[in-house]
């Protein structure tokens, strides 16, 4: 165990690239040794004050650093001796610095030094301050032609510089892809990459793990895998979600070899037919692959056709802006027209506490179970429509909260949902991930929280988190959109009463926060 140890020690050491100073030339008997050049002093721990944690990977930790001497901002990737020797990854670790190493390029994160302690190795890494492109892709849903057309040729560059190095990455996925303090990408973690030969650029490789974007050829690496992972992404930039998904790793696969995936309405025709050519089982079928032309095909598609590739890099990114078209022909684009409904919204009729009750809700449900009972209608207003769309005003004591608590209980067929908390209003909503909308029975209650359920399932799907920082939007009649520090959830009432949702919303806030204006983000 001990020759064990100390020959990773001594393996891993070559790692850094300040641990050991090297001598030039031979020393002669009876002669002083020539003067050495100066070496600069290898970094250690203490050379920097660490932050936040940026990221974590299976045996990794990429923490914020400054250093103290300079001021300068690094991504510190902390890798524990201990835990590389016994997962047997000293090979990944050794390949992934010596990979890094030889990246010049302004779409690649950049490996600055390395240097170890006794017990952890440490890379340091340019700091992509805006971080992963997937953390965008869950916060606005999908990205608007414009933004998909960007990034993905920025995407498009760096795989060209990498392929003509002879490297494949072979994990390419929105994670592994972070934003610089300009918005330009910075591809990293080559953890599973490959150099490759000169004669098998093409050819056989290695096995990789699987993931959603992995590449069908029995997954084996060469350069046209990391096309198919491009195929993916762009799928996803437009989409919102993966091509291929399902339950677990193994239905994932059988999916990628069946090739069984389907565009949403709206895709971008153009961008369409740039992922079908991507998305082709033949490795040497996918636009951008050696025996299709290399990149020039690729760069020279109908969906690139406004494209500047030779200074993109210096471009100012385009404002990043959700792609959300209308579901239905009597719908609209929610972010078109948006200043003429701002006059149409100051003429709009809202039920206001103790007034007007809601419109109707026009689709089809289930008659409701109960009525109110006088004692408590006297006091609290209670617009109920059925038994799947309700608004509850806010004005009631806590004798007259048990009372309503007491009938919910009884009655309402969401109280199971609720945490036994009372409910302020409810009704369905369409909820929107990217191109993708499914049915939710939306559940405003006390706490506050804001619960959606499956309501053919019954099934509780999940909750929007409550912040002060939480926004409702109203985008037009049906749209609705409720804005969180780290996503935005876009809703659809079919009724076309989003307003009365945001109003709602906003006075829960108000009475949560102690608040006395519209809530700001």
């Amino acid at each position: 165990m001990l020759l064990s140890c100390l020959s990773l020690t001594f393996f891993l050491s070559t790692l850094s690239d300040q641990d050991t100073p090297r001598l030039h030339g031979n020393s002669m008997e009876g002669q002083a040794p020539p003067p050495q050049p100066t070496q600069p002093r290898k970094k250690r721990p203490e050379d920097f004050r660490f932050g936040k944690i940026l990221g974590e990977g299976s045996f990794s930790t990429v923490v914020l650093a400054k250093e103290h001497s300079t001021g300068k901002e690094y991504a510190i990737k902390i890798l524990e001796k201990r835990h590389i020797m016994k997962e047997n990854k000293a090979q990944y670790v050794k390949r992934e610095r010596d990979i890094m190493s030889h990246l010049d390029h302004p779409f690649f994160v950049k490996l600055y030094f390395t240097f170890q302690d006794e017990e952890k190795l440490y890379f340091g890494l340019s700091y992509a301050k805006n971080g992963e492109l997937l953390k965008y892709i869950r916060k606005i849903g999908s990205f608007d032609e414009t933004c998909t057309r960007f990034y993905s040729a920025e995407i498009v560059c760096a795989l060209e510089y990498l392929h003509k190095k002879g490297i494949i990455h072979r994990d390419l996925k929105p994670e592994n892809i972070l934003l610089s303090e300009e918005m330009h990408i910075q591809i990293t973690d080559f953890g599973t990459a490959k150099q490759l030969s000169s004669d098998s650029k093409q050819g056989k490789g290695l096995f990789v793990r699987l993931a959603e974007n992995t590449c069908p050829n029995r997954l084996v690496s060469c350069c046209s895998s990391d096309l198919w992972a491009l195929g993916c992404i762009i799928y996803q930039l437009v989409a919102g979600l993966p091509p291929f998904r399902a339950g677990n790793e193994y239905l994932i696969f059988q999916k990628i070899i069946k090739l069984e995936y389907e565009f949403p309405e709206k895709f971008f025709p153009k961008a369409k037919d740039l992922v079908e050519q991507l998305l082709s089982l033949d490795p040497c079928k996918r636009i951008g692959c050696e025996e299709m032309g290399g990149y020039g095909p690729l760069k020279s598609h109908p969906f690139f056709e406004t494209v500047g590739w030779d200074d993109i890099h210096l471009q100012t990114p385009p404002k990043l802006t959700a792609y959300l078209p209308a579901m239905s022909e009597d719908d609209e684009d929610c972010y078109g027209n948006y200043d003429d409904l701002l006059s149409q919204f100051s003429c709009m009729q809202v039920a206001q506490p103790g007034h007007a009750p809601l419109v109707p809700f026009t689709g089809e449900t289930s008659q409701p179970t109960y009525n109110p009972s006088p004692s408590v209608d006297q006091f609290i207003h209670i617009h109920e429509l059925d038994s799947n769309c309700m608004e509850l005003d806010l004005q009631y004591s806590e004798e007259e909260k048990r009372i309503l608590l007491d009938k919910q209980g009884a009655a309402n067929p969401w109280h199971q949902f609720v945490e036994n908390n009372l409910i302020l209003k409810m009704g369905p909503v369409d909820k929107r991930k990217g191109l993708f909308a499914r049915r939710r029975q939306l559940l405003l209650t006390e706490g506050p929280h804001l619960y959606y359920v499956d309501p053919v399932n019954k099934v509780l799907k999940g909750e929007i988190p409550w912040s002060p920082e939480l926004r409702p939007e109203a985008k037009n009649f049906k749209t609705f959109f409720v804005h969180t520090p780290n996503r935005t959830y876009y809703l659809m009432d079919p009724s076309g009463n989003a307003d009365k949702w945001c109003k709602k919303i906003q006075e829960v806030w108000r009475k949560i926060y102690h608040k006395h204006q519209s809530p700001s983000l």
